[in-house]
């Protein structure tokens, strides 16, 4: 113990965040702009425009392209056309292994889709818990810092015993360090309870990644048998090994309706060119907080129907239900809008840790000299930067590059990654108190310059481009302001030396203060 229960946690609380701060708040952006995934994916595909589609035909045509693709792979699935994506989306895959392929192709003829390649919404998305790593070990990484964020969010609410009062104190002219401290509780208390549901739902998310050992003994290995007794998906043939001719699709598609009582959201082929092979009909998730999408296998030679996901017991309903809760997807519009600010929220109490831990071991009246010290305020600025920074890089080479370009979509992702690396070298390369107005103001003028670029290269060539997409252009206006208020403000604070208390504090200090 340091000096008693409550130091040590406030010791705990500020070292724990320091170390996987940075990665948390990589999550924390990009899974808040998750949020509307659909949404930014329509913004990036600005060719796809929605048609009267008959499901059953679109299956048939998804699955021709597929059949000339790979006929003996291992699974196919084909998503159906939706108002929100008005396209048939084609994934193929030989092994569970990978590689794994994908196409977009005109819901109309079959035809590969004219619309521009882009990983949209979903590289978000998967940055999100992959972070573009291989990706089991990129959710083991993010695993590891939810459970460190964890127990950051409690040991905080250990060390701040004025937790409640501090909410209602900001004193941003009194001291950069009791600004910084300021703001970090304000952010912190008022999304509590978001960031801790979002916290130990995440972890759920992946339990039986993170945490195999159970369903391994009970299953002897054979964890595809866990998933069916969960009655989380309907039971597979194995493949014999004897060709076999596929059903049409279409009958299956309309033998779905009249179970279900809609159209399903995709179709998934297992072994599409043997005798045992099995078509699954996957319906969206019924309104509410389960995240649980109903489910009806087909056999694929006859047609006939093999079984049914039903009614889940209590472990697996209260599972989805975890899962649903992180995913938001029972969110309505204004509900939507609440979590996309409890994201923000989420972000800016990490990134006001980070920067609170760097300003509170500052020497006084003097540039920082140990490598440490100067490490972090580098990694803070190259991250809290950067990564908005990337972000709208990654948008604006969704305009800017040719349509036709080879590997357009790798592109884009370079682009992500390329800009963040330039703002975090700028950050690196050129430390002081002007570094970060520098580079806030890059970012403000990166997302201010996404509205008018887009008018620019699309309104002009689609109709009614310029103005489709109001909701997602006044976002990159909003966020392009504010960063570069944010830069304003910190260039201010740069024009003059920092006032620190007359009392120096540590940042275990800072935080029972």
């Amino acid at each position: 113990m340091r000096q008693g229960f409550r130091p040590s946690m406030a010791w705990l609380h500020a070292w724990s965040g320091l170390v996987v701060g940075w990665v948390l708040f990589a999550v924390f952006v990009t899974g808040t702009a998750s949020f509307y995934k659909t949404e930014i994916s329509r913004w990036m595909r600005p060719e796809l425009v929605a048609t009267e589609t008959d499901p059953g035909r679109a299956a048939e045509l998804g699955a021709g392209f597929l059949a000339r693709q790979m006929p003996d792979a291992l699974g196919w699935y084909i998503e159906l056309p939706s108002p929100e994506k008005p396209a048939i989306s084609v994934n193929w895959w030989k092994s569970m292994d990978g590689p794994f392929h994908q196409a977009l192709l005109d819901p109309v003829t079959g035809a590969p889709s004219a619309a521009r390649a882009t990983r949209g919404g979903d590289f978000l998305y998967r940055f999100h818990y992959e972070l573009s790593m291989p990706p089991t070990l990129g959710r083991y990484v993010v695993g590891a810092c939810t459970l460190v964020m964890l127990v950051a969010l409690i040991s905080g609410i250990v060390t701040h015993r004025r937790i409640f009062a501090d909410f209602f104190t900001f004193r941003r002219d009194r001291s950069a360090q009791r600004g910084w401290l300021d703001a970090h509780n304000v952010a912190g208390v008022l999304g509590l309870p978001f960031h801790l549901m979002i916290a130990y739902t995440g972890l759920t998310l992946l339990a039986t990644l993170y945490m195999p050992w159970g369903v391994r003994t009970a299953y002897k290995g054979d964890e595809i048998r866990y998933f069916v007794e969960a009655g989380l998906m309907p039971e597979l043939r194995w493949a014999t090994g004897k060709p076999g001719t596929l059903t049409p699709l279409g009958p299956v598609v309309a033998a779905s309706v009249a179970r279900g009582g809609e159209a399903p959201e995709g179709l998934s082929v297992w072994n599409p060119g043997d005798a045992a092979a099995t078509v699954v009909a996957i319906f969206e998730e019924p309104h509410g907080l389960s995240h649980h999408h109903p489910q009806i296998a087909f056999d694929g030679q006859t047609g006939a129907v093999l079984g049914q996901t039903g009614a889940v017991g209590a472990a697996t309903g209260t599972g989805t239900v975890m899962a649903g809760l992180h995913m938001g997807h029972f969110a309505g519009p204004a509900l939507r809008v609440l979590l996309f600010l409890c994201g923000l929220m989420g972000a800016a109490t990490v990134a006001t840790g980070l920067v609170l831990w760097a300003v509170a071991r500052a020497p006084k009246g003097a540039a920082p000299t140990g490598f440490g010290l100067r490490l972090v305020r580098a990694l803070n600025l190259g991250t809290i930067a950067g990564l908005p920074a990337g972000i709208a890089a990654y948008f604006l080479a969704n305009r800017l590059l040719p349509v036709g370009l080879a590997e357009r979509a790798s592109w884009e992702i370079g682009a992500f990654f390329g800009a963040w690396a330039l703002v975090a070298l700028h950050g690196a390369l050129r430390p002081g108190p002007r570094a970060w107005p520098h580079a806030l103001g890059i970012v403000g003028a990166l997302y201010i310059a996404v509205p008018p670029v887009s008018a620019l290269t699309v309104g002009l060539t689609l109709s009614g481009g310029a103005l489709r997409f109001p909701g997602f252009d006044l976002t990159m206006l909003l966020l392009g302001l504010g960063f570069v208020l944010a830069a304003r403000k910190a260039a201010a604070r740069a024009g003059t030396p920092l006032r620190h208390p007359a009392r120096g504090m540590t940042g275990e200090e800072a935080l029972r203060a």
